[in-house]
């Protein structure tokens, strides 16, 4: 469905440029969910607003790289053309749904709006969908509700009415910017299981943004590991959770809350993400990796294969490199996934 290839995007600042996007590769594939995970400004949004072509022009640029959709590179189309493609092949939703409605329109006219410019509807069969559409994402009373505004919805419901207007033209892609981070537990894991009966339903593929496993394990077919401006780690999402590894991911997977309640508190990774600024001229993550090599601290390692679909970027993988195994809590977390337990 769609190729990125060594995207490199900046974003020019008083301080300096800075290299938000430093080279990543990735696919997503007809009917998939692919997970971007990795802490905040490691460049999970900004990849994704550049799939979108949301990026702002005042000050970001996309440097190199391709974003291959239907075979047409989304990096060199026109706005134009992107008016086109947004709301109809590809959508978006955002963190928070307040900042995705307008107040000042009724939530049927919202949602009729995308089915009235891309599917060329009349307005009551745009009415008629619409409707569907609110029933679909589980809001009782549709035909009273369509005629509300934002801010008489909760915000549970309101994220669903954003979900409603993002699958209005049945997108080939929809992306999700951590659709629930604003959302208390319940109501999260509503969406995540709305989300997943909706791609069964119109066949769509997802990006999900988060920074929170506990939810990838739940929705993802395969994850990506985002750090500094890279993907330091891809596979399935049994690759990544039962056989992590990059250090950085075993650092996330250690930071995960658990059942277990004898915890006094959750393990920090130690240190802070690069300044992007100026780079780092090895591996980004050397700095806070305990078991950093010389060699992390001059070159940077390049994508090891460890199975067809399982890819990591760390010199713990290079043939002359010493043996370590993750580390005894990270084994344990291994063992917690397996039986549900996180």
């Amino acid at each position: 469905m769609l190729e990125v290839k060594d995207l490199h995007i900046s974003f020019h600042t008083f301080a300096g440029e800075v290299q938000a996007i430093r080279g990543i590769n990735f696919d997503l594939y007809e009917g998939e969910t692919l997970a971007i995970v990795g802490e905040s400004g490691s460049g999970k949004s900004v990849t994704t607003k550049s799939i979108m072509k949301l990026l702002p022009t005042s000050n970001s640029e996309i440097k190199k790289g391709e974003i291959l959709f239907k075979d047409k590179d989304i990096v060199r189309s026109t706005e134009k053309e992107m008016q086109k493609i947004r709301g109809k092949d590809i959508s978006m939703i955002f963190q928070d749904p307040m900042t995705s409605l307008n107040p000042t329109m009724t939530v049927g006219k919202q949602i009729m709006e995308p089915l009235l410019k891309h599917q060329r509807l009349g307005k009551n069969e745009a009415k008629k969908r619409a409707l569907h559409l609110l029933e679909l994402v589980g809001i009782p009373k549709p035909e009273v509700r369509m005629k509300q505004y934002p801010h008489q919805f909760s915000g549970g419901m309101r994220q669903r009415v954003v979900i409603a207007i993002a699958l209005a033209c049945a997108p080939k892609i929809l992306i999700a910017d951590e659709p629930t981070t604003a959302l208390d537990v319940t109501i999260q894991g509503q969406i995540l299981d709305l989300m997943k009966e909706l791609q069964k339903q119109i066949e769509t593929s997802i990006i999900f943004i988060t920074h929170d496993l506990g939810v990838v394990a739940n929705v993802a077919d395969r994850v990506a590991v985002m750090y500094g401006g890279k993907i330091v780690e891809i596979g399935t999402v049994d690759e990544i959770f039962y056989n992590p590894q990059h250090p950085y991911t075993w650092g996330l997977i250690s930071s995960m809350p658990s059942l277990d309640e004898t915890e006094d508190e959750l393990y920090v990774i130690p240190g802070s993400p690069p300044d992007l600024l100026n780079p780092p001229k090895g591996d980004a993550f050397a700095p806070r990796n305990a078991y950093a090599m010389k060699i992390d601290l001059e070159q940077e390692p390049p994508m090891f294969k460890i199975s067809n679909t399982h890819y990591a970027a760390t010199w713990l993988l290079h043939p002359d490199a010493p043996k370590v195994e993750p580390p005894a809590d990270i084994q344990e977390r291994m063992h917690m996934f397996a039986k549900g337990e996180i």
